[in-house]
């Protein structure tokens, strides 16, 4: 039976009046990467807020367990200690920091100094641009740079849950294949991802299961490369007939 890193029971999250996230289960297993698809506005961003603690407590219920444990209510600094990391939307980098500076931010619950540099210059091999530009401040990278840096620092905290939402955003075709390689690269290496992204396709492809969201509630869920040739998923995300 495989091992549950993540499982959500009836989340429910709620802005005021309105109900952004409508009582809705997902599983990721351990070694899986799935991905959470669905238009602007479905609730993916609200659903992963609510898993890293980072939405006020009143305003989410519901029962999330991570490694089978409940962490409602865990705040999110707290989770990074357990080793459940999030990539913001946004990428969030500390922009007033270097490179090399933002990657020990990502290590900050580790002591292993030895290995940490080791890490760094592993992530650097991976992407040279930052090697290339350590000592610069992250706000002066591009958009494409800082995906980069915000991938690379989270995974510096070997991360047991990897959570990724919208990684893709505002990339050139370019860069966002060079994503998607890293991507799927560390999902072979065993990290275990919660993938929310725009562009359908390559989640699909890259995933081993999918959840649609769509207003709120999970519409679809099942086989990822089997959802591609899915005539609904095709029309309403892939803009194919």
């Amino acid at each position: 039976m495989a091992e549950n890193v993540l499982k959500v029971s009836g989340l429910c999250v709620a802005y005021g009046g309105i109900q952004a996230v409508k009582g809705i289960d997902l599983e990721v297993n351990r070694g899986e990467l799935i991905t959470l698809i669905g238009a602007n506005g479905a609730g993916k961003t609200t659903t992963l807020k609510a898993i890293t603690g980072t939405l006020p407590e009143s305003r989410v219920n519901g029962r999330i367990e991570y490694l089978g444990k409940p962490i409602n209510g865990v705040n999110a600094f707290e989770l990074v200690r357990q080793r459940l990391t999030m990539v913001p939307e946004g990428r969030g980098v500390f922009t007033r920091m270097s490179i090399h500076e933002n990657l020990l931010m990502g290590a900050f619950t580790r002591n292993d100094k030895a290995e940490i540099n080791a890490d760094i210059e592993q992530w650097f091999g991976v992407f040279p641009r930052l090697k290339e530009r350590s000592a610069q401040m992250a706000g002066t990278l591009s958009g494409g740079e800082q995906q980069m840096l915000a991938i690379a620092r989270a995974l510096m905290s070997h991360p047991e849950l990897l959570l990724l939402d919208e990684p893709s955003m505002g990339l050139s075709p370019i860069m966002v294949e060079k994503i998607f390689d890293v991507v799927r690269s560390v999902s072979a290496q065993g990290v275990t991802i919660l993938l929310v992204e725009q562009n359908a396709k390559l989640a699909l492809q890259a995933a081993h299961r999918c959840y649609v969201m769509e207003s709120g509630v999970v519409a679809m869920h099942g086989d990822a490369a089997m959802m591609l040739d899915d005539p609904r998923v095709r029309q309403a995300y892939l803009g194919e007939a």
